[in-house]
């Protein structure tokens, strides 16, 4: 073993480019079925990923992509929090 850290990747759901987890911003919809932007990136349930991009967040509610992904409607103040967060 060298003794390399594995770094964890993921995938914006947009715009399809894998990046490291901590570049990325989560979507979850919890077990409740509400959906939040989550800061943390460790809120329990179905997440989803975004690039830290305003471009990608707004490619993201014109294509339904986050929608797509969690299987249920994503409320537009939730896109405003995630541009927020930038």
């Amino acid at each position: 073993m060298t003794g390399q850290k594995r770094t964890t990747e993921r995938m914006c759901c947009a715009c399809g480019t894998r990046r490291e987890k901590k570049d990325l911003i989560r979507i979850v919809r919890t077990p409740e079925g509400k959906v939040t932007a989550d800061g943390t990136g460790r809120a329990n349930g179905r997440g989803v990923y975004l690039c830290r991009d305003a471009a990608c967040i707004r490619l993201a509610e014109k294509k339904k992509a986050a929608e797509r992904s969690l299987k249920t409607e994503v409320p537009a103040e939730v896109y405003g929090e995630l541009e927020s967060l930038l």
